[in-house]
């Protein structure tokens, strides 16, 4: 098993190769954050769009269909019961209302549930315990060396530069 940066896991590291992995992660998890917030959002948007179509279907169906809808049913309510005819347009009145209202009924569940989706609240929320948790974060503690011995990094610091 390796670290991220491809160096094994139990070797020492150099204070650079931490920083590096840990900028690293940080950027991926940041990618990872928006990656998130963008599918919640674009699957928050489709909800909406198929609530606002829902609701432009019913009235559509409302407004072009009453006109020959209604004297199409009318007058066959009339061939089948012989009853008078403004009757026969009411009761064809109510079916052509009878199907805008089921049609609202589908756009007032979807609107619900794109309201009721809390994205990007939730992608903030982790953001945020993603924050407290990288502020408590505490270096792990390095052994006590003895006093005459120097540190490798230091050593190698020392011969690089001399």
């Amino acid at each position: 098993m390796s670290a991220p940066d491809g160096s094994p896991v139990g070797a020492e590291r150099s204070i650079g190769q931490l920083f590096a992995s840990a900028t690293a992660e940080m950027s991926a998890l940041v990618h990872d954050e928006i990656a998130l917030a963008k599918a919640q959002l674009k699957q928050d948007v489709k909800r909406g769009a198929t609530s606002g179509g829902a609701f432009s279907a019913a009235g559509a169906v409302l407004i072009f269909s009453l006109p020959m809808l209604n004297f199409a049913l009318a007058y066959g309510i009339r061939t089948w019961s012989d009853w008078n005819l403004a009757v026969c347009f009411l009761l064809s009145f109510a079916a052509n209302v009878l199907v805008a209202g089921v049609l609202a009924l589908i756009g007032v569940t979807f609107a619900k549930k794109a309201k009721k989706s809390k994205g990007p609240q939730k992608v903030a929320a982790s953001m945020k315990e993603s924050a407290v948790v990288l502020q408590k974060a505490k270096p792990h503690p390095r052994p006590e060396l003895p006093q005459d011995r120097v540190p490798e990094a230091i050593e190698a610091v020392a011969r690089s530069s001399s």
